[in-house]
């Protein structure tokens, strides 16, 4: 019987290191990785207020759900570099895998509140390409709506059919 592939959810707020462990799973597990920040500016442009980019977002999750939906169809890991601050946006992507027969790995980059924000100063003031500027007021407000993960939460999980 053929393995089930994975979809991967990586959980933490801009500046973690989410996008840094979805290249090392997308080389070790090997895996598809989908990161929103790597698509928005090819196709909308760099140069965008927050209120454009924060718009342009759920479009570009939506397109790459979709394919990674059809990469897991296919047998092929995917991994999902979202952030998935809300508990409940956790667990609907984890029934999207399972509905798919596709097993599901939350991993959560914890980073403390002073550390991230001094990364996310740090990556301010040098941009890489496709990612954006983030204010202490933003970072504040994502801070307060970032639901960690509890416990249960990071245990993988495989499709019903070999749950049982």
């Amino acid at each position: 019987m053929r393995t089930p592939p994975t979809l991967f959810l990586l959980c933490g707020l801009p500046g973690a290191g989410k996008t840094t462990l979805a290249r090392e799973l997308e080389r070790s597990a090997p895996a598809l990785r989908l990161t929103p920040d790597d698509w928005i500016a090819p196709l909308y442009g760099d140069e965008l207020t927050r209120a454009e980019l924060d718009a342009c977002r759920d479009p570009v999750e939506a397109v790459q759900w979709a394919v990674a939906a059809r990469a897991l169809q296919l047998g092929v890991n995917a991994i999902l570099d979202f952030g998935f601050w809300t508990r409940s946006e956790r667990e609907e992507f984890r029934h999207r895998a399972a509905a798919l027969g596709a097993r599901s790995s939350l991993r959560y980059v914890a980073v403390e509140r002073a550390t991230l924000w001094a990364r996310l100063e740090a990556r301010n003031a040098a941009l890489p390409p496709h990612t954006f500027l983030v204010t202490f007021d933003q970072f504040q407000t994502w801070w307060e709506m970032f639901e960690p993960p509890v416990d249960g939460e990071l245990i993988d999980r495989e499709p019903p059919s070999l749950a049982q």
